[in-house]
């Protein structure tokens, strides 16, 4: 079952004609990736009991759900239809991309016109909003298939909400225009630590030419375990696909954890086209974990323009209180203690 909704106009034509200085008319390409799927059907588990009643992507970052990040980075990358696929538990997404008429007319009512823009900015005009269920929670490959109708023949790409990414520009918009530039599927990675590969999907990709952040890909793992990874190139939730990843979905069978991995459809286009990594500029935030979720909290606290001096002041007491604790065994790779006024300043420091 899928609801289509438009939140203003249509997105725009396929192709449109324009009138040149001399008068005569003349053919502006078409976007090259139109559409992007949101993947948010998942129970927020990893937040009970905060997401017992709420979508995990409506949990904050100080004062903006983490839906709304990525809905703005997709905006800011000229998407033009953004198809969520979800859950019956997950209508405040729906919600809250939908206008509230009451609370504009409240707000206009009160003289917050501030407010008001901001509240009406958080639906952008010409963007479609369409969304489509996923009935069993069978994985992000199954998630990716739902969509296929919605999507239809064409390269599109996925975002995955959990994942953060604070880029300028915005590592969607980094994509496409690479994309535009050299048109395959394109995955983004980022390094982590070796002993934290269990947690991501894993890339072994040919060495990178001196300045270029493509490579292409060779194979693919779902969370392997550090002894077997192929690399520490970890793939963080960024994705240009195209169309042929349903092929590679339909009949594919259960990875890791018993779901349909997109790993494992990736490794099947593999053997069809090239797919290629991309080395996006920007710092990755793990909202799907709680510590990732409080590293963002903090980060975007510092620069918020309401609260962010104040916030400072808050974490400087903290480290005040901090610095009368005793040390305690760092978890960091080394031996050594680490004072945690230590860490809280190096914290500040780096935002």
């Amino acid at each position: 079952m899928s609801l289509n909704t438009a939140s203003a106009s249509p997105a725009t034509s396929v192709r449109k004609e324009v009138l040149s200085l001399k008068g005569s008319v003349s053919r502006k390409p078409a976007k090259v990736i139109r559409k992007a799927v949101f993947p948010v059907a998942g129970l927020g588990t990893r937040f009970l009991p905060a997401t017992k009643a709420i979508a995990k992507e409506m949990l904050p970052i100080v004062d903006r759900p983490l839906i709304q990040y990525a809905v703005d980075e997709a905006v800011a990358a000229g998407i033009e239809e953004i198809i969520f696929v979800t859950h019956r538990s997950k209508r405040s997404i729906e919600d809250h991309l939908h206008r509230s008429v009451e609370l504009e007319a409240e707000l206009s009512t009160q003289g917050k016109h501030a407010t008001l823009k901001m509240l009406r900015q958080l639906t952008p005009s010409g963007v479609y909003f369409s969304f489509v269920r996923q009935e069993e929670p069978k994985g992000l490959g199954h998630a990716i298939y739902c969509a296929r109708r919605l999507v239809g023949n064409e390269s599109f790409a996925v975002l995955l909400p959990d994942d953060l990414i604070d880029g300028q520009p915005p590592v969607l918009a980094q994509m496409v225009a690479q994309y535009e530039r050299t048109p395959n599927s394109l995955i983004a990675v980022r390094s982590v630590p070796r002993e934290d590969t269990r947690r991501y999907g894993v890339v072994d990709a040919a060495a990178e030419e001196a300045g270029s952040r493509i490579a292409k890909i060779r194979s693919l793992v779902e969370k392997p375990a550090p002894e077997v990874a192929p690399s520490t190139m970890a793939i963080v939730g960024r994705y240009i696909l195209s169309p042929a990843i349903f092929e590679c979905i339909a009949n594919l069978g259960p990875g890791i954890g018993g779901e349909i991995q997109l790993t494992d459809a990736i490794s099947r286009l593999l053997k069809l086209e090239p797919v290629m990594i991309y080395r996006y500029q920007g710092k990755h935030y793990d909202c799907g974990s709680k510590a990732g979720f409080l590293a963002a909290t903090v980060a975007y606290g510092l620069r918020h323009p309401e609260v962010g001096e104040e916030f400072r002041e808050i974490l400087l007491k903290a480290v005040h209180e901090l610095a009368t604790e005793a040390a305690y065994p760092s978890s960091f790779g080394s031996d050594e203690d680490v004072h945690p006024a230590t860490l809280m300043r190096g914290a500040l420091q780096s935002v």
